[in-house]
């Protein structure tokens, strides 16, 4: 763990009950920018929260102790789930969840002109009314200019809870315009019926032949995996990868320096022990591992542990390449018993630092 900088931990206390779903850019005058959804009324998803951000003047070393609101809450419930993205035409992007409701989220964005000290108007990603679960860090441009939104769609018949499915449908919306107008790609991806969770919160990545590579959480032990050879329009039909894996989302991004893959995700392979305490409603959240993968996530090679408390869940990673480091940020929680048997929850996001060369060690 010598190896593993935790360079800003923020956490969670009874006027701010949760801080998770973060998202790392490099600004122009190098410094670094984290927003994350800071939770200020109960550490549920639907309790009240706005995006916040801490700045960084070292390359991620150490974090200022203060928190400027990014953007405040929009929505009903709250705003979460952002992603940071430099645009193309070198404006800064952000794109985070509005939430009203069982049966109304969406994604939305903003462009800054000035390296988000104020941000231009709001533009929905997603043109079409329902519930839609976009994570933290998952937006991409593509090498041809397309803006991609992997998103996962969950009906409600009545905008209650009690009617909410947990049955995830994978899909994309996508721009050609940088956000102006926003399509619906034509696949929507299904799970077997035998699923619970469906296809739940996807990824993409695009691949050095121009295809894309989408991966989907689900309860069937592992990512399932579809591609796309025009630009996210349709989709093969996803099959399990290696990554095996609790119902938990996994992130992928190309490492700059080697153009090889980096994967963060829970492995529950057998690889390593498997946690022994306290877990959440969804399975063990633990250990957070790294791998590679050399031909295009194909295979997964060197794998090595990030956190490892068996107590502990460790998800919603994102991922910023800054010269020869990287950082994670990641939801970093505990459940502990007290002395009266009561179960203690704490949510916090941690911020790591690692050297990119240790991942291939």
């Amino acid at each position: 763990m010598s190896n593993i900088e935790r360079v800003l931990e923020l956490t969670s206390n009874v006027n701010n009950p949760r801080n998770s779903e973060g998202s790392i850019i490099e600004l122009r005058d190098k410094r670094l920018l984290l927003a994350y959804s800071h939770f200020y009324g109960g550490s549920e998803d639907n309790a009240p929260a706005y995006i916040a951000g801490r700045y960084s003047y070292d390359l991620g070393k150490t974090w200022d102790n203060k928190d400027t609101i990014l953007i405040e809450n929009e929505g009903h419930e709250n705003i979460m789930s952002v992603t940071l993205l430099r645009l193309a035409s070198g404006k800064l992007a952000i794109f985070y969840l509005i939430r009203n409701g069982w049966n109304d989220c969406r994604l939305y964005m903003r462009k800054s002109k000035d390296e988000g000290n104020t941000w231009g108007k709001k533009v929905c990603c997603i043109p079409r009314d329902g519930y839609y679960v976009v994570n933290n860090d998952r937006v991409i441009q593509l090498s041809t200019g397309r803006i991609v939104v992997p998103a996962a769609y969950h009906h409600c018949s009545d905008g209650t809870f009690k009617t909410w499915s947990s049955r995830g449908v994978s899909m994309c919306f996508f721009s050609d315009d940088e956000g102006e107008t926003w399509y619906q790609s034509k696949s929507e991806l299904i799970a077997n019926p035998e699923s619970r969770s469906g296809f739940q919160e996807p990824g993409v990545i695009e691949l050095k032949d121009g295809s894309l590579m989408m991966w989907m959480r689900t309860d069937m032990r592992s990512q399932y995996i579809s591609y796309s050879y025009d630009q996210g329009i349709t989709w093969s039909t996803p099959v399990p990868s290696e990554l095996k894996s609790p119902l938990s989302p996994a992130s992928i991004k190309r490492i700059p320096k080697t153009e090889d893959l980096l994967c963060i995700y829970n492995d529950i392979s057998g690889r390593f022990p498997y946690p022994q305490g306290i877990r959440t409603s969804l399975g063990p959240r633990t250990p957070l591992v790294s791998t590679l993968s050399t031909d295009e996530g194909r295979s997964w090679i060197k794998h090595k542990i990030i956190e490892s408390d068996p107590d502990g869940w460790y998800c919603y990673t994102s991922i910023c390449f800054i010269d020869d480091k990287v950082l994670l940020s990641y939801l970093a929680g505990k459940i502990t018993i007290n002395s009266d048997g009561v179960r203690v929850i704490s949510n916090s996001l941690r911020v790591s630092r690692v050297n990119i060369d240790w991942f291939y060690e």
